[in-house]
């Protein structure tokens, strides 16, 4: 009797753990007819807690990118998702997480009381170390780089978890990085590491200054090529869109290792502000945020060539409850890279370029599962940037990217304004697959300006077409400069699914208006389709 009774605690027991363990899994809908939307009222969404048949008409796994057109095969239908129009992606709040308010009187550690000699010479690390150490046992205490100073910094964590809440790193010098090999050993992922904090908040008016011209020019074609950029075709073959910068550097540096470091990374934290500082030359990514909650960063500065490879303006992941604003951001690639594990993240006021303008992606590289929800970007500029908004995924992938909303955004001399590519490959060719990332609930509105090869490039996938894709007020005048133009692009993209249309939009295309007023037109099964409204001028 008792070991009955036993055993039938024990299989109570486990069933309840069970499921509390069950609860905390999170999982994005990306199967047909199950995609996201945003509950009625709610204000805010975020995620839930914590074979080559259909692509074989292209070359290695893409799209035609140019003039021509898909082989002739049947006209594919509207998926039948069964699915509200979402509302407008709200506006995120930065939340609190038991963080305690800071304290009106705390306490100062200036790096040069610890032996930091802010000669540009001479090795920081230690210094930075030992005041980051007394720093962190203090409560709303504050770690001061001081102005007019110089000070040469190696790799370095800024660790938690045991530090107290609310610290601030005061940076009003500059902190620039090594460029010999030997300070950097086979490499490194990231080169100013703040850990598993809450609380942490970079302020000042002082310059973070990775020296990366050094990687650059030792491994300018090792990194992976942006996708969007076997669309631009030179005028005159012999001139190349990117050519990498040459740095000025000693001949006893050594090759710099092949795996190259962000300058500047948060990992696991809570309530992060970055505000007023500069970071420049980054070897990689500049400012990376990484399984971080409530993030805001604004009034910031990002400044690296446009032809410095890979080096991302600010990059999320796995972060959510983020904030970027009033902000200008000038680097070699992506501006704002948003990445997988992504929700309510608001974007605005910010000026882009040179860069590869804002980007969703890329998503579900070697088969993964992605979930991106809630993104707003609105009120940017963007001047001479390869792409304006973006989202790009990899064939193979799964998940979805859901409720996206693009608006008044603004470009001057901008190559390719609007793209959905879910054909990315940054690799010369790739392999057809079938399974796709899921794109649903995207918002395209007063996109407006001028673009240099092509308005619009819509890539979806055959197996899981782009829906509820809406656009609205977009003005993209074309400006003739030294590239191939195209007309834009459409392939499997859909307003709404067939069940909810009621009416069909067309365009005129004989308006004449001057410029590409609308991205495309809607036939019967409410498909996007290339529509362009004449050039007179």
């Amino acid at each position: 009797m008792m070991r009955g009774l036993s055993f039938r605690s024990l299989a109570f027991l486990f069933l309840i753990a069970f499921l509390v363990w069950s609860a905390s899994f999170d999982t994005c809908n990306a199967r047909r007819g199950r995609h996201w939307r945003h509950g009625r009222g709610s204000n805010s969404v975020s995620l839930s807690k914590k074979n080559n048949k259909g692509n074989s008409h292209r070359k290695g796994g893409h799209p035609n990118h140019h003039n021509g057109k898909p082989k002739p095969k049947p006209k594919p239908k509207a998926p039948s998702h069964n699915k509200s129009p979402p509302l407008a992606p709200a506006v995120p709040t930065k939340p609190v997480y038991d963080v305690p308010p800071p304290s009106h009187h705390s306490s100062v550690f200036n790096v040069k009381d610890f032996g930091a000699k802010g000669n540009g010479v001479s090795d920081d690390t230690k210094a930075f170390e030992a005041a980051w150490a007394a720093a962190c046992k203090v409560e709303a205490s504050i770690m001061m780089v001081p102005a007019e100073s110089v000070f040469l910094v190696g790799p370095i964590s800024f660790s938690g978890p045991y530090c107290q809440a609310n610290i601030i790193f005061q940076l009003d010098g500059t902190v620039i990085a090594p460029t010999g090999s030997k300070d950097w050993g086979k490499g490194l992922l990231w080169w100013l590491d703040f850990t598993k904090l809450k609380g942490i908040t970079i302020q000042g008016k002082g310059i973070i200054d990775g020296r990366g011209s050094v990687w650059w020019q030792d491994y300018p074609y090792d990194d992976p090529i942006d996708d969007e950029s076997k669309l631009i075709i030179p005028l005159h073959n012999n001139t190349l869109p990117y050519k990498p910068p040459t740095p000025i550097r000693s001949e006893l540096s050594g090759k710099m290792p092949s795996i190259k470091p962000t300058a500047l990374r948060f990992y696991g934290s809570f309530n992060v502000t970055v505000t007023g500082i500069t970071i420049q030359n980054s070897p990689q990514c500049h400012l990376k945020f990484d399984n971080c909650i409530g993030v805001v960063v604004h009034d910031v500065s990002v400044s690296s060539p446009g032809d410095s490879p890979n080096t991302d303006g600010i990059h999320l992941q796995n972060s959510k409850d983020v904030l970027i604003h009033t902000s200008n951001l000038a680097c070699g690639d992506d501006c704002v890279s948003i990445q997988t594990g992504c929700s309510n993240v608001y974007v605005h006021n910010v000026n882009c370029g040179p860069g590869h303008g804002i980007s969703i992606g890329s998503l579900g590289k070697d088969n993964t599962k992605a979930c991106v929800s809630n993104i707003t970007v609105r009120d940017v500029m963007m001047h001479n940037t390869m792409n304006g908004v973006r989202i790009k995924t990899w064939q193979g992938g799964s998940g979805s990217v859901q409720g996206v909303l693009f608006s008044n955004i603004q470009v001057s001399e901008v190559q390719l304004p609007i793209v959905i590519d879910q054909f990315y490959c940054d690799k010369s060719t790739c392999k057809n697959q079938t399974s796709a990332v899921a794109l649903s609930g995207i918002t395209y509105e007063r996109v407006k300006g001028t673009y240099t090869v092509k308005p619009v490039h819509f890539a979806c996938s055959d197996s899981l077409p782009c829906v509820d894709v809406t656009l609205s007020v977009i003005e993209l005048k074309p400006v003739q400069e030294r590239y191939h133009m195209y007309d834009p692009y459409c392939w499997q993209a859909f307003e709404r699914p067939a069940s909810e249309a009621s009416t069909v939009q067309t365009l005129d295309h004989e308006s004449g208006l001057g410029v590409w007023s609308s991205s495309c037109k809607y036939n019967a099964n409410r498909r996007v389709s290339a529509g362009f409204a004449g050039i007179n001028d």
